[in-house]
């Protein structure tokens, strides 16, 4: 079976060679660039399964590579994770939108980071599974059915927060606004202000019970759905 292919993005020399070590310990086939016009050809040619792309690169920065590969075919379907000095979460909302699928603070731990590349890896993409199923941290969230069960036995949600766990679950780690949950959310009974999405979200958190901590809020934007699970000891 050939290995998972990693392309590092990043433009420091020691992070690199710890990543590809521990990365390659770990069974992938990684590739490197120190800038990112160089990310660029090298995604093109070698076409990797995931890019962990820094986001303050010489010669293109890292946003700006991350809508170059979403806008061309050959490389729109890769996995980004991107890596940022930076902690405000204006930063974090604009690499989702320019196409990052997780962010990851500087500094970081290794472990941590390579669970959160193989939760990354894991997710489907088109053609791969029945695209009306999520499974993800002992949740299946069946959408033809309408129907959400966890560990086996039935999540008994209403209309409402089921569509709401089905949003956040399909896009782990992608912080959701207020607005934007609102909007994707709300039925043809719906007529509610933004602050309802709270209501809504405590009372999924109390169904999910023991795993409510999935359902993150991220705070001055809204939530989000764990990339990993909780239990995780690293």
């Amino acid at each position: 079976m050939a290995k998972p292919k990693i392309l590092l993005i990043e433009d420091e020399r020691s992070l690199i060679d710890v990543l590809t070590y521990n990365l390659e310990k770990e069974g992938f086939e990684v590739t490197s660039a120190a800038d990112g016009q160089e990310g660029i050809r090298r995604a093109q040619m070698v076409v990797p399964d995931l890019i962990v792309l820094d986001l303050m690169l010489p010669v293109i920065d890292g946003l700006e590579v991350c809508r170059q590969l979403r806008s061309d075919p050959k490389t729109q379907a890769i996995r980004v994770l991107m890596l940022t000095a930076r902690s405000e979460e204006v930063d974090e909302i604009v690499g989702f939108n320019m196409g990052a699928d997780d962010y990851v603070t500087k500094p970081f731990k290794i472990k941590p980071l390579i669970h959160r590349i193989k939760a990354l890896l894991r997710r489907t993409q088109p053609g791969e599974q029945n695209r009306d199923i999520i499974t993800l941290h002992g949740i299946e969230i069946d959408r033809l059915n309408h129907s959400a069960r966890m560990d086996g036995e039935e999540l008994r949600l209403t209309p409402t927060e089921f569509r709401l766990l089905w949003t956040l679950a399909r896009n782990p780690g992608r912080p959701f606004g207020r607005n934007e949950l609102m909007d994707r959310c709300r039925g043809e009974d719906a007529n509610a202000l933004e602050r309802t999405i709270d209501v809504h979200v405590r009372s999924l958190r109390q169904k999910l019970d023991r795993v409510s901590e999935l359902v993150e809020t991220v705070r001055g934007v809204g939530y989000r759905f764990r990339p990993e699970p909780i239990d995780q000891d690293y």
